[in-house]
């Protein structure tokens, strides 16, 4: 009991600092893996971050009641709400120079089936990408050497991008699209 008090004070004292870009990939990658039996040390491996750092966003997303109290289940409904109408305030982005990289946004699946357009590519700059286009700064700096091994989890994170920067119908078809992945999750 007295364990469990001190448990209870610490995780009360604990301020919560605001959001961070990692913890917005952390809740993507739970989603994209559709399994509840996964570790912190699963998610920090699949994105290259520490443990700890895993367990810290966890922390700030249960605070933010983005994840449920046992840190296990995203609460899909919040998340999306705060995809949608908080995302570009709270991590927004700005194009930068032209450079070799890896689609996101809307030069990425799956806004890309939708939007036809070979000028206006935006990319994570990487060495490894076979795009050249207007730079955006990822959510977190390891996605460009991950994405390639889920599938789901870079579309998700290519409509997050969308959500960030896109224009109006960008962000309709993103919306749209996010939906359709997230509401299997509820």
């Amino acid at each position: 009991m007295q364990f469990a008090n001190r448990e209870l004070i610490i995780e009360i004292m604990k301020k919560h600092n605001g959001m961070r870009p990692q913890d917005i990939v952390v809740l993507l990658k739970i989603i994209s893996l559709h399994d509840i039996n996964w570790r912190n040390i699963d998610i920090a491996n699949a994105i290259q971050i520490s443990p700890s750092e895993v367990s810290e966003a966890l922390n700030r997303c249960k605070i933010s009641g983005l994840i449920d109290s046992d840190k296990r289940k995203v609460n899909v409904n919040a998340l999306k709400e705060f995809l949608i109408y908080g995302l570009k305030y709270v991590f927004p982005i700005e194009p930068g120079a032209i450079v070799r990289g890896i689609p996101t946004a809307h030069s990425a699946l799956p806004i890309s089936n939708y939007i036809s357009s070979s000028k206006d590519l935006y990319v994570w700059p990487s060495a490894s990408g076979d795009k050249r286009g207007q730079a955006i700064e990822p959510l977190y700096s390891t996605l460009p050497a991950i994405i390639k091994q889920d599938d789901l989890f870079y579309e998700l994170l290519a409509i997050v991008d969308t959500l960030r920067i896109g224009r109006v119908r960008e962000i309709k078809i993103a919306i749209n699209e996010l939906e359709k992945r997230l509401k299997h999750e509820d």
